[in-house]
């Protein structure tokens, strides 16, 4: 967290007087301006770097992705150039402030080459104030992994992997449309082993026709391979998917339910703690960029579909890039790749607020919440009763967190700090 203070624009002193600011410089001044809020500090500032190609499309995915060309090809060298530019005109709304992790996100990342990734991080550490001990993550997956490939991406700057795996077994990877097998996903693990002391990987549950007993199997291999965080989601089949369209048959409710508690108990045992809905650790390997996300933290998005959260003294704004890669590569030629952007509301924050910071078991500190949003508590002291009355929620003078409760039933424990 760091104190307010002006933003200087760059290359300010050096502007003939006749020079007109930039759009971003000029949205930097008004954004500077009095408004309804007054925050004492700004957050911890990230930034996401999205990369919006795939081989293939995955049935359940509703992520910006989008299949590479017939040849498995895409405009590496445009959309690199884009990048900077896109970056290079946001730095107005963010001068001056350090950033402390960087996540790359798709689609597949991975699909980049060698060159284009140390191109990419040799541009964000000429333009940006980067943190000594950043956390740089990459999404990797599996079908993409060339040993000698990621000893250059580690070499450029990754120092945490975020790795697809899905699951170890051969017939739901296939059900899941994934383009690697039970061995390159293995072997993936064995080479991120190998090249990096930092990474994640990314398992599904009740997938279609799972038993209890495959589940199992699936997170013990996570296990036993010793990965320091594990981010393990129920498959959910989201609206403009193919499974949405083609609905797979999965586990009911009561079968999925004995998949979580299972994973509980053996990601427990295992030594690994339960601090996000999804999100499991080794002690010290929480994954620094997403709890900077939950914990109401400010991150700039730049790519294609890529979206911001932004604060400064008197307000908080989102941003959102024009989602399609064509369209976003047009854009970036015409010096203008922000499609959607929206000051949030007093009444919103709260919500936004709570929506993020519930999601961790352990809650956040009670100053955490007017040190985000510039509200006084007691702008959900009503709810916070609320909830409290109906065990979803535990506070002290020090820290509001969801109870066991809570967390069982935390959309609702959510919505119930929807103001007005």
């Amino acid at each position: 967290m760091i104190p307010i203070k002006p933003i200087g624009m760059p290359g300010q002193a050096k502007s003939p007087p006749a020079q007109q600011p930039s759009a971003a410089a000029q949205a930097a001044l008004a954004y500077l301006q009095p408004g309804a809020l007054s925050l004492s500090a700004l957050p911890p500032l990230s930034l996401y770097i999205h990369f919006p190609w795939c081989v293939k499309k995955c049935p359940y995915c509703d992520f910006n992705s989008h299949e590479a060309n017939g040849d498995g090809g895409f405009p590496e060298e445009a959309y690199l150039a884009s990048l900077r530019a896109d970056l290079e005109a946001a730095l107005p709304l963010i001068w001056g402030r350090k950033i402390y992790t960087i996540f790359i996100g798709g689609g597949t990342p991975s699909l980049m080459s060698a060159a284009g990734l140390d191109r990419l991080m040799s541009d964000v550490r000429s333009l940006l104030p980067l943190d000594g001990a950043a956390e740089i993550t990459m999404e990797a997956n599996p079908g993409t992994f060339e040993a000698e490939k990621f000893k250059s991406y580690r070499q450029s700057g990754i120092n945490r992997l975020s790795i697809g795996i899905q699951s170890f077994n051969p017939r739901h990877l296939q059900a899941l449309g994934r383009i690697h097998d039970d061995g390159e996903a293995r072997r993936a693990v064995e080479i991120a082993h190998s090249t990096f002391d930092n990474f994640n990987l990314d398992l599904m549950y009740a997938l279609p026709s799972q038993t209890l007993a495959e589940a199992q199997l699936d997170i013990a291999t996570a296990i036993d391979f010793a990965a320091p965080h594990l981010s393990l989601y129920h498959l959910t089949l989201e609206p403009n998917t193919y499974f949405a369209k083609y609905p797979p048959v999965v586990p009911d409710d009561d079968a999925s339910a004995e998949m979580q508690d299972m994973i509980s108990i053996q990601t427990s045992a295992a030594g690994y703690g339960h601090y996000e809905v999804s999100a499991y650790a080794q002690p010290g390997r929480q994954a620094r960029h997403n709890l900077n996300c939950w914990q109401f933290g400010d991150y700039l998005g730049i790519g294609a579909g890529a979206h911001s959260k932004l604060s400064f003294p008197h307000r908080v704004i989102r941003q959102m890039r024009y989602k399609q890669p064509n369209a976003y590569l047009q854009q970036s030629r015409l010096g203008n790749v922000v499609q959607e952007e929206v000051e949030i509301l007093r009444d919103d924050l709260a919500f936004e607020f709570m929506l993020n910071a519930l999601r961790l078991n352990n809650g956040f500190e009670v100053n955490q919440f007017s040190e985000r949003t510039g509200l006084a508590l007691n702008v959900i002291e009503k709810s916070l009763s609320q909830a409290e009355t109906k065990d979803l929620l535990y506070r002290d003078h020090k820290i509001i967190r969801p109870t066991g409760l809570g967390r069982r039933f935390l959309n609702d424990l959510q919505q119930m700090f929807l103001l007005g």
